[in-house]
């Protein structure tokens, strides 16, 4: 039997994504008044619910379908960065996987990857800048290296997540080279990015969702 994970699966993602950052949303705001703008936390809370209720009133059944629409909602409905950077990685993430029903790890290790780059294209990212990058480039690539090893997406994507982590902890005594965060030099040091933050918990709502599919 084939590792996939499917519709269903991904929509759980989205929806468990929407919980999370709204349950963490007072966190990922104090993180963001440290060296933001203060509204990350209620812009991802607020972005993810439309999505939830776009998908839930007509579930896609195509994984491209369910991710561009997932996309174009938080580029509609999300201000600041997180809105077209969260955006479009989902909107990369559904070009690159198709019309189709289901993804097999390294189909969806491809879309994530693609997903990356079009954060990288749009804002200019790199490995230590102080961003979500610090934490999504290792999921990433931690989740290519457990799938090349013959790894089940289970174990891929719970890799990813705790890569994700240890690229969000390591953003912590990073000083900012982009964003708002940037403004304040060497002040930035010793606070967590907070879209490193919402990353990982982006990862780790996708793990927890491949490890309850039925």
């Amino acid at each position: 039997m084939t590792d996939t994970i499917d519709t269903a699966t991904l929509i759980d993602w989205l929806h468990r994504f929407r919980d999370a950052v709204t349950e963490k949303k007072d966190w990922l705001t104090e993180l963001d008044s440290a060296i933001g703008d203060a509204d990350h936390g209620a812009n991802m809370s607020r972005g993810m619910q439309a999505v939830a209720e776009k998908i839930d009133a007509a579930p896609p059944a195509t994984v491209d379908e369910l991710l561009k629409t997932a996309g174009m909602t938080l580029v509609g409905s999300v201000g600041g960065a997180s809105g077209p950077l969260y955006g479009t990685f989902f909107l990369r993430m559904g070009m690159t996987s198709g019309a189709v029903a289901e993804l097999d790890g390294t189909a969806l290790g491809a879309a994530l990857r693609a997903g990356l780059e079009g954060i990288v294209a749009r804002g200019k990212a790199e490995p230590g800048d102080k961003t979500l990058y610090d934490a999504m480039s290792p999921a990433t690539s931690a989740f290519d290296a457990a799938i090349a090893a013959g790894e089940d997406l289970g174990a891929a994507t719970a890799a990813a997540a705790g890569a994700a982590a240890e690229g969000r902890d390591a953003t912590l005594p990073l000083v900012a080279r982009k964003g708002r965060a940037s403004y304040l030099g060497e002040r930035s040091a010793g606070h967590l990015d907070p879209g490193a933050a919402s990353t990982t918990l982006l990862f780790e709502t996708l793990a927890a969702a491949v490890a309850a599919r039925g």
